[in-house]
């Protein structure tokens, strides 16, 4: 296997915020939640608990956020401020390194301002508790001196509303999660949700497509709207320079084809990794350590960002002896499933 994985790269299918996205995200973000797309349950829940909370002059209870990267939490946490008329604030979780830090954002909160911690999973525990009493009590507790002149001071803040959006909810502890009133899960698009969301972000951007090609770039986009965005922005350069400027069915299957991002939204680095296991270890079961070491990639960058979605759609699975490429696997790779008894003699040699 070549050095590939190993390179320096951002993949256009990742749901991650990269450098991709500089300049574009941000104006492409709906301001209300009338203009929000998809997540209906969510909407209707969050408009109640919203109307219901101005209806009472009221700050909107904390709120969690979570869910798969890339599906619009930062956006939709930017939404209740402005819903709630509040002042935006955004950190995030590995920016608050010292209580002092989130001292300094609780007390410069007004009534009704939205305090966003994006990554809230990664607070440091000794900052976490310092969010305890800001949370329930609308205070916090500051130690001023040292050794035995220390004394304790209460400063009070204002009803702010805090939204923590996070990847990883299991990794809360149960303190910070018990304290949010609103808990709100986010889901994949479905394509016919996506195709809205890329005309909606087409119309914003002057990119004329047609809903036949909109239809293609969203089939693509493994159910995120920030994947779909950017296929956005590069089917329009493919459609700039081959075709007369409009994204049609042909211009979004050629410049999908040209990025080699299949039916399902794979790219090339999802199909290596899948016949890597075919062709070393007969589709496993596997080790993960094992497949690291066969790829040149990390383990942790397997398991965290090429995993999720392979496993979303039914091309891997986890079993106790390691992982596995499953019988969809091998079908969408163009190959055969191979018999159970000449699979497990293989992977014996192979496990962990």
């Amino acid at each position: 296997m070549d050095d590939f994985f190993a390179a320096d790269f951002e993949r256009v299918v990742a749901p991650e915020e990269t450098s991709l996205d500089e300049g574009i995200e941000i104006s492409l973000r709906p301001k209300t939640l009338s203009e929000y797309i998809g997540q209906e349950k969510v909407k209707d829940n969050l408009k109640v608990y919203m109307d219901a909370a101005l209806g009472r002059e009221e700050s909107l209870d904390h709120v969690l956020i979570y869910g798969p990267p890339g599906l619009g939490k930062t956006t939709l946490a930017g939404i209740i401020a402005n819903e709630m008329k509040g002042q935006f604030r955004v950190t995030s979780g590995p920016a608050i390194e010292k209580p002092g830090d989130l001292a300094a954002l609780l007390t410069n909160l007004n009534d009704g301002d939205v305090l966003f911690i994006d990554e809230i999973h990664r607070l440091p525990r000794t900052v976490e508790e310092i969010l305890y009493p800001a949370l329930e009590d609308y205070a916090i507790d500051i130690i001023i001196g040292k050794g035995p002149s220390a004394r304790s001071l209460r400063l009070d803040l204002k009803h702010f509303t805090l939204v923590g959006a996070t990847t990883r909810a299991g990794q809360l502890s149960a303190p910070l999660r018990d304290r949010f009133g609103v808990i709100l899960r986010l889901e994949t698009y479905s394509p016919k949700e996506l195709s809205r969301i890329v005309t909606r972000s087409s119309g914003i951007l002057g990119i004329d497509i047609t809903s036949q090609g909109a239809i293609e770039l969203a089939s693509r986009s493994r159910g995120t709207p920030r994947i779909a965005n950017r296929l956005l922005k590069r089917a329009r350069d493919f459609a700039q320079v081959s075709g007369d400027g409009e994204i049609t069915d042909d211009i979004a299957k050629q410049a999908l084809d040209r990025m080699e991002i299949d039916e399902l939204g794979l790219d090339m680095i999802d199909r290596l990794l899948l016949k890597a296991m075919v062709e070393n270890y007969n589709g496993g079961p596997v080790g993960l350590e094992t497949i690291a070491a066969a790829i040149g990639e990390e383990s942790i960058t397997i398991e965290d960002v090429y995993e999720p979605y392979l496993m979303q759609i039914g091309f891997l699975s986890r079993t106790p002896r390691g992982r596995k490429v499953t019988p969809a696997g091998y079908r969408h790779l163009g190959l055969n499933y191979p018999d159970l008894e000449d699979s497990e003699q293989i992977s014996l040699s192979c496990d962990d």
